[in-house]
């Protein structure tokens, strides 16, 4: 797998690339492959920290079964929109708990928005660095912080 790291608010960000999709994003690093695919991708990350762009428009590596089912469910979650597990639950016919082992295991945190899943009265969880106040500030930053309240 190719990687590259690119700069967030967050800290460093580790895009990988495999087969010419986006496999994997990772917090921390420092990888300097070189590809036309992961300088795109560390762009619109750039782009939609800068609040200029609300849609990611790179191929994913979607996992197959469930976890790509879920990958793809929450692609669909528009910018500063959310949902909870129960909603992909009843949408993708698979009970929650199995929705929510799929989003912690997302493999491409933000550009797979799994900060957008929340649960019936609350957060729910989140599996990067700093957790749920990572997962609160990334709804800030789509506009989605009154949904918290």
């Amino acid at each position: 797998m190719r990687e590259l790291t690119c700069p967030s608010p967050f800290g460093p960000l580790t895009i990988g690339e495999s087969d010419g999709r986006i496999a994997a994003l990772r917090w921390g690093g420092d990888a300097g492959d070189d590809s036309e695919l992961l300088a795109e991708a560390a762009r619109q990350l750039a782009e939609y920290f800068d609040g200029g762009r609300k849609a990611f428009d790179l191929p994913i590596d979607y996992r197959p079964g469930l976890q790509g089912d879920v990958m793809r469910a929450m692609v669909a979650i528009p910018f500063g929109e959310t949902r909870t597990y129960g909603d992909l639950s009843r949408a993708l016919g698979t009970p929650a708990q199995a929705i929510g082992q799929a989003c912690g295991a997302n493999p491409v945190p933000i550009i797979v928005p799994c900060h957008r899943i929340l649960g019936a009265s609350g957060l729910g969880g989140f599996s990067a660095p700093g957790g749920v106040e990572t997962k609160v500030a990334l709804l800030r930053h789509e506009g989605a912080a009154s949904l918290l309240i």
